[in-house]
């Protein structure tokens, strides 16, 4: 991505974390600031921040670039209710501690990785969004045995190739970079840092996808950041994929709609997972609705 994308991040990032009543006269939870629910682990070198909340199958949600726990308010708000939902702060990002290097996605996909088996929830279902898509294929990629299933929202492989045209921008001058990382602002720095992943990174072959075998969801708004042909093109790769374009929506329908978006979520990890047969399949239903006419009265 670019710097407009991380400017769309960190408005991600400013958007009022979630005040949750428990009940009559409970105080509100604040997703990503809740004593009650934060714990702190070291992997890597990094303290990791993350949450809670919710009792049933495990389900991972991971936030986008520049984004936090309190960015995934109404993602949280709806699957806690049916699953253990586990959110955590990407290094550089929230509450996380600063990678003491560049950052990957790679490391990132390892926290995660981490995470779950610090919490004993593997398998578990994964769901990302933008960044957090990314950092969910390559945990399918890299950790398998930690994935049950997997939804991922605006994933993209290549950033030159998968980003649309207005969402491009040039890194900033090498001046300009020095003086941020002189200036000792631990937010101007992160900033820089995080957009620089998105400019710099994934480099993942379409072909290494092929070695997912969790049924994945492939996810993007028909007005997404991401190109239709790059989101289709990952949804091929996968040998056990199913593709949502959400019409009428842009990168931003999880905040914007999330009734839509959870609940295709919802249902693609709540029904089992049967692998289409693009010709059988429709001539099985074919025949179904010719023998039905053939009935008659």
């Amino acid at each position: 991505m670019s710097v407009k994308v991380l400017a769309l991040a960190l408005l991600i990032a400013g958007l009022p974390l979630a005040a949750d009543a428990q009940g009559p006269g409970a105080p509100p939870v604040r997703y990503g600031a809740n004593p009650a629910a934060g714990k702190t682990f070291t992997h890597d070198g990094v303290a990791l921040y993350y949450e809670v909340y919710g009792q049933g199958d495990p389900l991972l949600i991971i936030h986008g670039n520049g984004g936090s726990i309190g960015s995934l308010r109404p993602q949280i708000d709806h699957f806690r209710r049916g699953y253990r939902v586990i959110v955590m702060d990407s290094r550089d990002h929230g509450r996380s501690g600063t990678a003491p290097g560049p950052l990957t996605f790679e490391q990132m996909a390892d926290d995660l990785a981490a995470l779950l088996e610090r919490e004993h929830a593997a398998p578990a279902y994964v769901l990302g969004w933008s960044d957090g898509g990314i950092e969910a294929l390559l945990l399918a990629m890299r950790h398998p045995e930690m994935v049950r299933k997997v939804a991922s929202m605006a994933a993209n492989l290549e950033p030159g190739a998968a980003i649309n045209g207005q969402f491009l921008s040039p890194s900033p001058p090498p001046a300009k970079v020095a003086a941020i990382l002189a200036s000792g602002d631990a937010r101007a720095i992160r900033g820089y840092r995080t957009s620089q992943l998105d400019r710099d990174e994934p480099h993942i072959p379409p072909q290494a996808l092929e070695a997912i075998q969790a049924p994945t969801l492939i996810l993007a708004g028909d007005h997404d950041i991401i190109r239709d042909e790059h989101t289709v093109e990952i949804f091929h790769h996968l040998p056990n994929s199913q593709l949502a374009i959400f019409p009428n929506a842009t990168h931003m329908i999880p905040y914007d709609d999330p009734a839509t978006f959870n609940g295709t979520v919802e249902r693609f990890f709540a029904t089992p997972f049967v692998r289409r047969d693009r010709f059988k399949d429709v001539m099985t239903s074919l025949g179904k609705i010719v023998g039905e006419m053939t009935k008659g009265p």
